[in-house]
């Protein structure tokens, strides 16, 4: 069998040279390329290039522009993308715009042969996989899904594949990861995307007044229904509709959800006329929706049909490694005034950060930054602007970490004080006097103790503390 003959395009010669050495030694055939112009040029005149591998920063012509081109002139040469960067737009665009793969760098020699060895077992399924990309919006919402943990790329891969298909999709995880974010941006990367995305709070509607909500209601057909009125699914006719923590609807809802997902059609509330839809249904739920259908309490037929394509989104807790990266896009987000450059912030506020649990995941952490930004003034953000509730590991951690480095039963306590301050003004929403209150303190018995501990807040009577 003849070996398969990749060519590698970078403009860094040492990352040219180390690919080249280990693949070779793997038992492929490379050749090289430095530009963007040269990497055309080399697929225009040979036709016998099996796969790609470029980075995103090319001279001449970037990554994104060489796969327009291989679109454009029907190259058909399958690609590998390589960048350094870890927003989640760069790797859904490169996905689908026809990018097989993708790959962050700095990776492991490791990582490039599985892709390559993935590439070459499943080419069969190059064509489809290119079928499905989708040309990215400028205004797109995955620029706000940031991440380059190896879970964080399946998920920008999974998009890229089915965003332009009418394929109804399932997201689970945990409050605040981002579920809605996902929704938006299967929308945007549609072919709907030029129709709108109506979203229904499935958990904050009682039963009667969702059912009116989805599917709108007749004239005269309760108390309060004075007019005719459209549902959430006639407005989002050519659009999509999300329909979020859909684990909270009743059984009868549910009922009713079904028939429009097999029919396409339903009846307004006391209507008998069938209206026809043509929407994309987008579920989400931070339930184990297996385990409702075991408890009764959601339909199994109806799990079926949500659970066509399914995107898990994980705890912040289980991919830290994108906290840098996060803190890096919110600090961007939450500037202190308009035009400001970002805040700065310090290594051991980032280690604090990483040692946190993060119940509230993505939405905490970009809670918790942009209340620092505000508390530092835009100025450097260190551990004393991170306002952070305590959770059941990191006091147990800091103990532990407490009594091996010798730290005295004084020190900690003193700094068990600090944190119940931090807390209670956090949860006052920086109201002293609530904060006192809650602490048993006098008001100010507690300003005493903030200088004490250098505690900052955000009321009108700032606390200055010593050498800041």
């Amino acid at each position: 069998m003849a070996k398969r003959h990749i060519l590698i395009a970078d403009d860094d010669p040492s990352i040219r040279t180390l690919l080249r050495t280990f693949l070779e030694g793997e038992g492929y055939s490379i050749s090289e390329a430095r530009t963007g112009g040269e990497v055309i040029g080399l697929l225009s005149d040979n036709r016998g290039i099996d796969l790609l591998i470029v980075d995103l920063r090319m001279p001449e012509l970037s990554g994104m522009d060489i796969l327009q081109r291989i679109d454009d002139q029907d190259l058909g040469v399958p690609v590998v993308m390589m960048t350094a960067f870890g927003t989640s737009n760069v790797a859904i665009k490169a996905i689908q715009l026809g990018a097989y793969d993708y790959l962050t760098k700095p990776f492991e020699l490791e990582d490039v042969l599985v892709a390559i060895r993935r590439f070459f077992e499943y080419q069969d399924l190059t064509a489809e996989v290119k079928a499905l990309r989708v040309q990215v919006g400028a205004r797109d919402p995955a620029e706000r899904i940031v991440g380059r943990n190896t879970r964080m790329l399946e998920i920008y891969k999974t998009i890229g594949k089915v965003a332009r298909t009418d394929a109804t999709v399932l997201v689970t995880g945990e409050t605040g990861t981002g579920k809605e974010l996902v929704a938006e941006t299967l929308h945007v990367n549609s072919q709907r995307r030029s129709a709108p995305l109506i979203k229904v709070a499935c958990a904050s509607l009682p039963e009667t007044l969702l059912e009116s909500e989805l599917f709108g209601h007749e004239k005269g057909s309760f108390t309060s229904a004075y007019t005719q009125r459209k549902g959430r699914f006639e407005l989002a006719h050519k659009g999509s509709i999300f329909l979020d923590e859909i684990g909270e609807m009743s059984l009868g809802t549910q009922k009713k959800l079904l028939r429009v997902l097999q029919e396409r059609e339903f009846e307004r509330v006391g209507g008998s006329t069938p209206i026809k839809i043509d929407t994309r249904v987008i579920a989400a739920t931070n339930k184990d929706l297996l385990a409702e259908v075991d408890a009764g309490r959601f339909r199994a037929d109806l799990y079926y049909r949500l659970n066509v394509i399914t995107i898990h989104m994980p705890p912040l807790r289980e991919r830290k490694d994108d906290i840098p990266f996060l803190v890096e896009h919110f600090l961007d987000k939450h500037r202190f005034a308009p035009g400001a450059p970002p805040a700065k912030i310090t290594d051991l506020a980032i280690e604090q950060l990483d040692r946190h649990d993060w119940p509230g995941n993505v939405r905490e952490l970009e809670n918790t930054i942009e209340r620092a930004v505000v508390l530092a003034q835009g100025d450097v953000i260190t551990p004393q602007h991170l306002l952070l509730s305590p959770t059941s590991t990191n006091r147990i951690v800091d103990l532990a970490e407490r009594i091996r480095s010798g730290t005295s039963l004084k020190e900690t306590l003193a700094d068990v004080e600090r944190r119940m301050i931090v807390e209670a003004l956090r949860q006052a929403g920086g109201d002293r006097d609530a904060a006192a209150e809650s602490l048993g303190l006098q008001r100010r018995a507690l300003v005493a103790k903030m200088k004490e501990h250098g505690v900052l807040d955000t009321s009108d009577e700032p606390i200055s503390v010593s050498g800041e």
